[in-house]
């Protein structure tokens, strides 16, 4: 039963939880505490250097898109298509999470049959061009805000114009 005692002891228990808990607060705020005050701009956290990659979410510059699909290898754009892999495939007809891309260069867009489409794609265009998809895949959330394709895209220009001729030898 609960008598006195034992009610005293699982208080004291709980009390000396807390002050553990307190006190392991306590070393933590001092093992990692920045320094700075109030509102310093770099109060909760560490500033870390890194080079100037050209800006986040940029594509790379270089020659251009044109000029590259013009002697673009479709055996790479063939592995650079694994990238893809995991949502789309390039049988006719076999869609997955995201809609096949047989024959994808100058289909229609948002026009694969029993094919959910978001409505986003048509930001892009009424056809999927080389320099449409080229556009769509250097990054597909700007392209296409609202789509519901989750890929980050690809910022070398190389691998897009690589995987469009790869997407473009599919239709044979």
């Amino acid at each position: 039963m609960l008598d006195t005692m034992t009610f005293t002891k699982v208080l004291g228990g709980f009390c000396g939880a807390f002050l553990i808990f307190l006190l392991g607060k306590w070393v933590a705020e001092e093992i990692y505490h920045v320094g700075g005050g109030h509102g310093d701009e770099h109060a909760q956290g560490y500033m870390i250097e890194v080079a100037d990659a050209g800006g986040a979410g940029e594509a790379e510059e270089g020659p251009d898109f044109a000029t590259l699909l013009a002697s673009a290898d479709a055996g790479k754009g063939e592995k650079v298509f694994k990238k893809c892999a995991a949502c789309h495939s390039v049988a006719d007809g076999e869609n997955k999470t995201g809609p096949h891309l047989h024959a994808v260069v100058g289909r229609a867009i948002d026009s694969v049959a029993g094919f959910a489409y978001s409505g986003a794609l048509l930001q892009v265009g009424e056809t999927w061009t080389p320099e449409a998809l080229d556009h769509f895949l250097t990054n597909p959330k700007s392209a296409a805000p609202g789509t519901a394709m989750g890929f980050a895209g690809l910022k070398s220009v190389e691998d897009r114009a690589n995987l469009v001729a790869y997407l473009q030898s599919t239709a044979n």
